[in-house]
């Protein structure tokens, strides 16, 4: 009997000194084995060894065992003798770690304070943007929420992806194509390598997603097919997706009033690349290449340079200025507008925007800053 209870004490002492040497960590969108290990300081080779089921494509939401490096032995107490028990503390620093591809307006939505409050309590930001892996200070009112999470149990993580073929289309992007899949642009483009220029119309994309992801485009497709043998020639025409006109002026968008919302989203994920000079790429970007580009993207075309930007359109007064529009600056001085961005959002006569900066490449800023107040210019809609 004492043999038997000895035997059960040894192993779960194992399993105890197993779960203390390790961290779950869930993973999110855009987190791939080389961030999630410099969050934690650990090696790639390391996770891999820790999670040896794991497939090569992370699935979105499953859960790594990570290295605890930070663990430290159990210390004896002097008085009494008890014994400290370790354990991960919660995050109530009031710190947030940026991760791949967050903006200044995802983190402040998601901690329900002001871009200004958050620029106010890292002052860094003003100059150097936001950097993946860099901390920075949430005011401490707004942290109850994050540190309210269900502690999560770890699973192995297994793949249940499905391949689907797609078809490309005439006047579509690998954008528009990346958001009905719900992947990024980078994975659509990892998974296809012969994709890193313009995709050709007629091109069959193999895609991955989760099964679960797979039977729901599935089946939207399959009801669609079913509505379309059924509607009448009046209603077909009248069901489908205005043509995207252009003159000399603006570019007419018709009923097509999520595009906006799309330029905004594809523009904002370029946020934290480095501004250079004539870049019109993920390498760098100068302030119109990164109109030039985004607007591209939705086979918008603008003219290249923000004089030129700035004469098409329709200029309209900074309290009208909306989501999508060009707002424009004289910098440094300048007698001819110089600078260009997009705005994201208007309210109460602060205009926030999108654009690269010299100093902190692409970021997001408002003309409440005293910089911008002095160098506003003008706002153009291109968008009708």
């Amino acid at each position: 009997m004492i043999y038997r209870l000895i035997i059960v004490l040894f192993f779960f002492s194992v399993g105890a000194f197993a779960q203390d040497n390790f961290i779950k960590h869930k993973i999110s969108k855009g987190e791939n084995l080389s961030v999630i290990a410099k969050k934690y300081g650990v090696k790639v080779k390391d996770i891999a060894d820790a999670n040896p089921n794991a497939p090569k494509v992370l699935k979105l939401n499953s859960t790594l065992l990570i290295p605890n490096k930070n663990k430290s032995t159990a210390k004896i107490k002097s008085k009494n003798d008890e014994v400290a028990v370790n354990e991960t503390p919660l995050n109530t620093s009031g710190t947030h770690e940026v991760a791949s591809k967050e903006t200044l307006w995802g983190i402040s939505k998601k901690y329900n304070v002001s871009v200004d409050d958050l620029k106010k309590a890292n002052p860094s930001l003003e100059t150097e943007g936001l950097k993946i892996g860099q901390q920075i200070i949430i005011p401490s009112n707004n942290i109850a929420s994050i540190n309210e999470k269900p502690v999560e149990t770890a699973t192995e993580v297994v793949s249940t992806d499905v391949e689907l073929y797609r078809e490309v289309k005439a006047k579509e992007t690998k954008y528009g194509i990346s958001k009905e899949y719900g992947i990024t642009v980078a994975e659509l483009e990892r998974q296809n390598p012969s994709i890193k220029g313009k995709v050709p119309v007629g091109y069959l994309l193999k895609i991955r997603v989760p099964k679960e992801k797979a039977d729901a485009i599935q089946s939207a497709k399959a009801l669609q097919d079913n509505n379309s043998q059924i509607d009448t020639p009046s209603n077909q025409v009248a069901q489908a997706a205005p043509e995207i006109k252009r003159d000399s002026t603006s570019v007419r968008t018709g009923d097509y009033s999520g595009l906006i919302d799309q330029i905004i989203a594809s523009a904002t994920e370029n946020i934290g690349i480095r501004y250079r000079s004539g870049g019109t790429t993920k390498a760098g970007f100068d302030c119109s290449g990164l109109m030039f580009c985004t607007f591209g993207n939705f086979d918008i075309k603008l003219p290249r340079s923000s004089i030129e930007q700035s004469r098409i359109g329709t200029k309209v007064a900074s309290d009208e200025a909306q989501k999508g529009d060009l707002i424009f600056f004289r910098t440094n001085g300048r007698r001819h507008i110089n600078h260009v961005g997009m705005v994201v959002e208007n309210v109460d006569g602060e205009i926030k925007f999108v654009h690269s900066s010299t100093h902190g490449g692409v970021m997001i800023s408002s003309t409440k800053e005293p910089y911008y107040t002095r160098a506003f210019s003008q706002v153009n809609r291109v968008l009708n």
